[in-house]
C-alpha cells in the first residue's frame, strides 16, 4: 500500500484536528447509576458502553471469555463485568466502590459513576453523586420500589441532583408488562413529591437485552418516550447553568514567578469574567478591576465557569489562597456559624464539640459541631432525635468555624443547581487526616452576623507588661491518680514565691461550678475541655500564668486548646504514671468503683486515655517525687519565658 503524500497527510491532520476540536466543544454530562443491590446498574452501564461502540476488540474478546467463565447470564454477555473491576465485586456480584466510565456520542460526552447499592456503602454512593448532574435510578421490575430506592433518591436529592431517570430495569423478566411499569411509576411519583426534584422521567428498559437503551424497543410498543441515551443527550447540563450565575473564583494559588508579575490562579466556579470587570475579594471586601485573564495558551478576553485561569488586578489588593474573587455587585457572604446537613462517613461516631478540619473549596478552617438537631431517617424522611451521628447517618447540626468562611448555601432559595464549590464541604479528623464526613451549608446563623469582636484599648500585651511577666498555660494531663493536682499545686506555690501572678484550674473544682452540667461521656468530656480552654485563654489575656490539672484524655482536644492559645504559650505537661501505680494510690477509691461497675466511662478502665506523643514536659512520677517534679516544671517554664 502506497504511503500518503504530503497533501493527503495534511488532509488527514486537518481531519484529526477538526475531530478533536469537535470533541472538545461537546458538552459534558456527569451522571450516576444508583438503586438497590442487583437492580442491574453495572449491566446497564456495560450495555451503554457496548451500544455506543466504546469497547475495543480485545476488551470484547476478554468480556466474552469472562462471561462464559462466570456463567451468570445463561450464555449471554455479562455486561456488568465491564464495570465491576474489584475481585470482591465479581465474587459477590455486587458493586462496592464507585466505578467511573467515560463514553461519548455524536451529541455529548459523558462520565458515568456506577455507585454501590448496598446500605453499607452509602458513603461511596454519596461520593459518586457529589459531582453528578443527573441520577439514573434503577428499579428491578420484579421487586418495585424498595427502601434502598427511596434512600438513594433522597441522598441524590440531598447532594443537589435535581434531575432523575427512573429506569425500570429487567422488563424482559416481566414480559414487558405495561401494568407492572405503570404501578412502579405511580408508587415512585408518590414518594418523589416529598423530595426536592426538579424533573424525573420514567423509562422501561432491559440492560441485558438492550431495550430502550439506545433505540426504541419493539417489545414495549406501548412506550412512546425517549430511549435512555436520547434523554441523556437532551437534558440541561449544570456546567452551562453555572455560567449564568454571578462570577465566583476561589483562589487556589498566588502566582508570583518574579517581581514583575502577580496573579491569582484558580478555577472559575460560577459565572464569567472579562478583562475590565469590577471584582470584590471576599472576605476582606476590597474592590478592584480585572486587568488580564492569563492562561498557558495566552490571554483571554473572557473566561467562564469550569475554566482554570490566572487573574491579574489593576490595583495592589491583598488576596491569598482561600479568598474568593467575585462579582463586585453580587458577592458571596462570609460567616463563622452555620446550619449544615452532615453525612457521616467514619466508623467512629461524630463527637460533638470536638474540633475537626473543614475544607470548603480552597479554604481550610477548624470547626466544632454541635449535637445534631435531628437525624434523618432516609427511608421514611422522618426526623429523629440524636446525640451523635454514626456511620452513614445523616443529620442537621449547627457548626462553628474558628474564622469567617466564604460561602453560599448549597441549594439556593430558588432550588436551582447545587453550589458545590462554596456550599459543600468535607470534614477531616485532625489527628489521622482521614475524611470523616461531608456536608452542605444550609444557611448562616443570624447570630453570627450580629456578633462582632469589640476593640479594647487595654490589650493583652499591656496587661502582661503591668504584671511583669509573659502569660502561659501549663496544661497538666494524665490518668486519675497520676498526681496532676499535687504537682500543679506545688508549681503554683513556687511561682508565687518568685513573684509570678498565677491561677490554678483544677478538674474537680471546675466540675462543681462552671461545668457541673456535664457528665463523663466522650461528648461531655470534650465540651468540658473546650470550656476550660476558653477560660484559660481569657486568663492569659489578663496576663496570668494559668495552671490546669485535668485528665483531658483525648489528643484532639488538647491540640484544640493549644490552637486557641498564642504560639509558644501552651505547655503540655504529661504526668506519666502507669495505671497500676495510679490504681494503687486510688486515694478517692474511684478505680475500685470503676472496676466494680459503679462508675461508668472511667478513664483507663472503660474509657480510653490517649497519652501525648510529644509533650513539652514529661514527668515520670515513679522516678521523681512531687517536689522534684514541680521543680522540673518550673525550670521548663522559666526557660520558655526567658526565650
Amino acid at each position: 500500500m502506497a504511503r500518503p503524500g504530503s497533501r493527503e497527510r495534511a488532509l488527514i491532520i486537518d481531519d484529526i484536528g477538526a475531530f478533536l476540536d469537535q470533541q472538545q466543544k461537546k458538552e459534558m454530562l456527569r451522571f450516576i447509576t444508583c438503586g438497590s443491590v442487583d437492580d442491574g446498574k453495572s449491566t446497564l452501564i456495560g450495555r451503554l458502553l457496548y451500544d455506543s461502540q466504546q469497547i475495543f476488540e480485545d476488551q470484547m474478546a476478554s468480556l466474552e471469555a469472562d462471561s462464559k467463565k462466570v456463567g451468570t447470564q445463561g450464555g449471554k454477555i455479562d455486561f456488568a463485568l465491564l464495570v465491576d473491576g474489584l475481585s470482591a465485586e465479581r465474587e459477590q456480584g455486587i458493586t462496592i466502590d464507585v466505578a467511573y466510565r467515560f463514553f461519548t456520542t455524536d451529541k455529548r460526552k459523558f462520565i458515568v459513576a456506577d455507585t454501590p447499592g448496598h446500605e453499607q456503602y452509602t458513603r461511596n454512593m454519596v461520593t459518586g453523586a457529589s459531582t453528578a448532574d443527573l441520577a439514573v435510578l434503577l428499579v428491578d421490575a420484579r421487586k418495585g420500589i424498595l427502601q434502598q430506592t427511596r434512600r438513594h433518591s433522597y441522598l441524590a436529592s440531598l447532594v443537589g441532583i435535581r434531575r432523575f431517570v427512573l429506569a425500570v430495569n429487567k422488563m424482559d423478566l416481566v414480559n414487558y408488562d405495561q401494568a407492572v411499569f405503570d404501578k412502579i411509576v405511580a408508587d415512585y411519583a408518590e414518594f418523589a413529591e416529598k423530595l426536592d426534584v426538579e424533573e424525573w422521567t420514567a423509562i422501561p428498559v432491559s440492560g441485558l437485552e438492550g431495550d430502550n437503551i439506545v433505540a426504541a424497543s419493539e417489545r414495549a410498543p406501548w412506550y412512546d418516550g425517549p430511549s435512555l441515551i436520547a434523554h441523556l443527550e437532551s437534558v440541561p447540563v449544570a456546567s452551562v447553568e453555572n455560567q449564568q450565575k454571578p462570577m465566583r473564583m476561589p483562589v487556589q494559588w498566588v502566582n508570583r514567578p518574579d517581581q514583575s508579575f502577580r496573579g491569582f490562579s484558580g478555577q472559575i466556579a460560577a459565572g464569567c469574567v472579562r478583562a475590565g470587570d469590577p471584582v470584590r475579594v471576599i472576605p476582606s471586601g476590597k474592590t478592584t478591576t480585572v486587568e488580564r485573564i492569563v492562561t498557558m495558551g495566552g490571554d483571554l478576553d473572557e473566561a467562564v465557569a469550569g475554566q482554570s485561569v490566572t487573574l491579574t488586578f489593576a490595583d495592589e489588593v491583598d488576596c491569598s489562597r482561600g479568598d474568593v474573587i467575585a462579582a463586585s455587585d453580587d458577592p458571596p457572604q462570609a460567616a463563622d456559624q452555620f446550619e449544615a446537613t452532615i453525612v457521616w462517613m467514619a466508623d467512629e461516631a461524630l463527637l460533638p464539640g470536638r474540633a475537626y478540619l473543614l475544607k470548603l473549596g480552597t479554604q481550610t478552617v477548624s470547626v466544632t459541631i454541635q449535637p445534631p438537631k435531628y437525624q434523618v431517617d432516609v427511608n421514611t424522611l422522618d426526623r429523629l432525635a440524636a446525640k451523635t451521628l454514626d456511620l452513614n447517618a445523616i443529620g442537621v447540626s449547627e457548626i462553628t468555624t474558628d474564622r469567617d468562611l466564604v460561602f453560599e448555601p448549597y441549594v439556593d432559595e430558588a432550588g436551582g443547581s447545587a453550589n458545590r464549590t462554596l456550599g459543600g464541604f468535607i470534614l477531616i479528623d485532625k489527628m489521622t487526616n482521614a475524611t470523616v464526613g461531608a456536608g452542605m451549608i444550609n444557611f448562616a446563623l443570624r447570630r453570627a452576623q450580629n456578633i462582632h469582636p469589640q476593640a479594647l484599648d487595654i490589650d493583652r500585651e499591656t496587661r502582661a507588661l503591668q504584671m511583669g511577666q509573659r502569660p502561659a498555660v501549663l496544661w497538666f494531663t494524665g490518668l486519675s491518680g497520676a498526681g496532676k493536682s499535687t504537682v500543679a499545686n506545688l508549681v503554683e506555690k513556687k511561682l508565687v514565691a518568685r513573684g509570678r501572678h498565677t491561677f490554678l484550674l483544677d478538674g474537680d473544682n471546675v466540675r462543681h461550678g462552671l461545668n457541673k452540667d456535664l457528665g463523663f461521656e466522650d461528648a461531655d468530656r470534650i465540651e468540658n475541655i473546650r470550656r476550660i480552654g476558653e477560660v484559660a485563654r481569657l486568663m492569659t489575656d489578663a496576663g496570668l500564668i494559668v495552671l490546669t490539672a485535668f485528665i483531658s484524655p483525648f489528643r484532639a482536644e488538647r491540640q484544640m486548646v493549644r490552637d486557641m492559645c498564642d504560639e509558644g504559650t501552651f505547655i503540655e505537661i504529661f504526668v506519666d504514671t502507669p495505671i497500676e501505680v495510679a490504681e494503687q494510690r486510688d486515694v478517692k477509691g474511684l478505680y475500685a468503683k470503676a472496676r466494680a461497675g459503679k462508675i461508668k466511662n472511667f478513664t483507663g478502665i472503660d474509657s480510653p486515655y490517649e497519652p501525648p506523643l510529644e509533650p513539652d514536659v514529661q514527668i515520670d512520677t515513679t522516678q521523681l517525687s512531687a517536689e522534684e517534679a514541680a521543680d522540673a516544671v518550673v525550670d521548663a517554664l522559666l526557660r520558655r519565658l526567658e526565650n
